[in-house]
């Protein structure tokens, strides 16, 4: 115990482990060490009921079944090939919801007169289930491509303009008003001091959303669709075939997974000082 704590009359506060420290941190090697572990105790755990019969594998196949199907379909039934179309179909999504995105967002942000125009629309067109809309699209788009990518598009970008904005609103006015006082113009603001400084937030949020364009890839694929995974699945769904069912959400997981991890890599390398 120290002088200071001594003369404050109190006892330091208990030592406590940094394993368990509230917002404490742990070092790169433990966090991968512990969700690998986690996850391979998911797996046996998972693999254990299904053996033991707790649940009918009707509903809930063994884990070691569903690897045995998704090596049968890779091999006979193009499984990698239908990855590939759906990883395109959503990165193509993506990338023109992004394009559009973040210019109207930073304008709904910057200037008033645009959120209070566009913030209505958006708030309620967000709200829609995009399921319902998959009729619409339909009568708009046919059943070709355009209609997919519409869906994804449809379920990414609303989400993302809005997030977009406040990423911009957090950029700190004393940010603006120091650039205005050096002399900057409203372009120069908007490109070298505002949009640097969100840059952070925009790049982690854009990882977030990418994730939701996902989760929209099945209403997508079921749309007249004969490749992707969204169709592999919708078919084996017809047939009650579990194990090829959840083989198909698998590799959708793993896909996210690694996508994911490559982003955060990336975000982490880009913006080391944070």
């Amino acid at each position: 115990m120290d002088t200071a704590t001594r003369a404050a009359g109190t006892a330091p506060p208990p030592r406590r482990s940094s394993l368990w420290a509230f917002r404490g941190t742990l070092s790169r090697p433990a966090q991968v060490g512990i969700g690998v572990a986690a996850s391979v105790g998911l797996l046996l755990a998972w693999e254990a009921v299904a053996r033991l019969g707790l649940v009918n594998s009707l509903f809930l196949p063994a884990p070691s079944t569903v690897l045995n199907a998704m090596l049968v379909m890779i091999q006979k039934q193009d499984l990698l090939w239908h990855a590939g179309v759906s990883t395109l179909r959503v990165w193509a999504a993506f990338a023109l919801a992004a394009a559009m995105a973040i210019p109207i967002g930073i304008l709904m942000s910057s200037y008033r007169v645009v959120g209070a125009a566009l913030e209505p629309i958006i708030d309620f067109i967000r709200y829609l289930p995009v399921p319902a809309l998959v009729p619409l699209s339909i009568i708009w788009f046919g059943v070709g491509e355009g209609t997919k990518l519409y869906l994804l598009w449809l379920g990414t970008f609303f989400q993302l303009v809005l997030l977009v904005a406040d990423d911009m609103r957090r950029v700190p006015q004393e940010y603006i008003e120091i650039a205005h006082t050096l002399g900057a113009n409203t372009r120069q603001m908007l490109r070298d001091v505002a949009f640097r400084a969100m840059l952070p937030g925009l790049v982690d949020n854009l990882r977030i959303t990418l994730g939701w364009c996902w989760t929209y890839l099945i209403i997508a694929e079921i749309v007249a669709a004969d490749s992707g995974i969204g169709f592999v699945i919708w078919t084996a769904r017809r047939y009650m075939k579990t194990p090829e069912v959840m083989a198909g959400v698998v590799v959708i997981g793993v896909i996210g997974l690694v996508t994911d991890q490559l982003l955060r890599a990336a975000h982490r390398r880009a913006f080391r000082y944070l």
